[in-house]
């Protein structure tokens, strides 16, 4: 028997919700192609946060779905991201930065309401010091965080927002409606 190429509804549904989604200004997202080896079905988005014109911080989120289920997703559905941005060297060195960075994406879904399981992921924090002919420029650092999650309901406003959030943090953006102290004193 031939798998179904016909997208079921459920999988319907959650990608209408996710196209539907506003965000925060500063956060632009598009469409991009999915991966087609993950699962039968899959819709991915691309994110980047954009500060004074300069793009400082890149992710994607993939929705994943099998409707047979998958029994280390505990569930039909998976959301499976990867961010990534530039930070100060000092905040890279510190080695409590992957603790932070999980935390990041824990309290991002917490806060909005996602409910979710069987949650997984990595965070790196890199350094980076260029030699020979490309010496000169300055150390360069980045936070990468590589999660995935099962949502616990077909809803997945919360999750988008929840993975917003957590893009926000980790290009270093105040939460909505607090602004920066740096932004403030410049605005006066």
């Amino acid at each position: 028997m031939v798998p179904s190429t016909v997208p079921p509804a459920a999988f319907t549904r959650a990608v209408e919700e996710l196209r539907s989604v506003a965000t925060r200004p500063e956060i632009d997202l598009t469409e991009m192609p999915a991966p087609q080896r993950l699962a039968p079905f899959a819709f991915a988005l691309s994110g980047s946060v954009l500060r004074d014109e300069d793009e400082v911080a890149t992710g994607r989120l993939i929705l994943l779905h099998d409707p047979a289920g998958h029994e280390a997703w505990d569930g039909t559905m998976r959301l499976v991201t990867y961010v990534t941005a530039e930070v100060e060297p000092d905040m890279a060195a510190d080695p409590l930065l992957p603790a932070v960075g999980w935390s990041w994406l824990i309290d991002a879904l917490e806060g909005h309401g996602a409910s979710y399981g069987a949650v997984g992921g990595t965070v790196t924090q890199t350094l980076s010091t260029r030699f020979g002919e490309l010496a000169g420029t300055p150390t360069a650092a980045d936070v990468e965080i590589r999660a995935s999650w099962t949502p616990l309901d077909e809803k997945l406003t919360a999750h988008l927002l929840a993975w917003c959030a957590l893009l926000a943090s980790t290009a270093g953006l105040p939460p909505p409606g607090v602004t920066a102290l740096a932004q403030a004193r410049d605005q006066k």
